[in-house]
């Protein structure tokens, strides 16, 4: 429906017109919500069973920034400094094609990826099997779930459970949303950032503090 929109726009807007006006084509009601997180215990599980560097470092990138998989697939070595402690995103390759740079905080993905970018030069890609950049993981994925077990987790979840840690450490909307790539609030909300767990703390929190006259 979008597709057809846009045609029809493009048609009206040509010089000469090729229509004559652009009907209403109705919305189609949106079910797209994500749904899924990882806590922290099933992440150390699947941690320690993840048999591979580039998908332990692939792993860590996700739950720290929630970058999507096609922006830390096409990660190279220039984009990494690891004396500065920075990653950056180059404008224009991102979904909303704006660039992003994070900060390294954590020993561990520092490490990861010190190891990931050994030996490697500037254009070569971060996540690689052996000289071959990574392009498609769904099998490798799968297999370390099953052995986490956590079968069913989808890698996108990860994206959603950066935002919601980050949310819990009292991180502004804003920045958690400059971090992730998200650029509206609007698409930001759909990812349902808070979890039953959350709600339950809530209210037990509600329970627990006096009632105001």
């Amino acid at each position: 429906m979008a597709c057809l929109r846009r045609m029809y726009r493009l048609a009206y807007f040509a010089s000469p017109p090729r229509v004559l006006r652009i009907p209403n084509i109705p919305h189609l009601r949106e079910n797209n919500a994500r749904h899924g997180f990882i806590s922290a215990e099933q992440y150390s599980n699947v941690v320690a069973h993840c048999p591979e560097l580039w998908l332990r470092a692939l792993l860590e990138m996700a739950y720290n920034y929630g970058w999507r998989v096609s922006e830390l697939l096409t990660l190279r070595v220039s984009q990494v400094d690891l004396v500065s402690r920075t990653i950056r995103l180059e404008p224009g390759t991102t979904k909303n094609r704006e660039g992003r740079e994070v900060t390294i905080e954590s020993g561990a993905l520092l490490e990861l990826l010190r190891q990931c970018l050994d030996g490697k030069a500037q254009d070569d890609y971060v996540f690689t099997r052996g000289l071959k950049p990574v392009r498609d993981f769904r099998k490798s994925w799968a297999q370390l779930c099953s052995s986490a077990g956590v079968p069913g987790l989808l890698f996108h979840d990860l994206r959603r459970t950066a935002a919601r840690n980050l949310r819990a450490a009292g991180i502004p909307e804003e920045i958690i949303m400059r971090i992730a790539g998200w650029k509206t609030s609007r698409v930001f909300r759909r990812y349902a950032i808070v979890s039953q767990a959350d709600v339950r703390e809530a209210l037990q929190k509600v329970e627990r503090h006096p009632h105001l006259e």
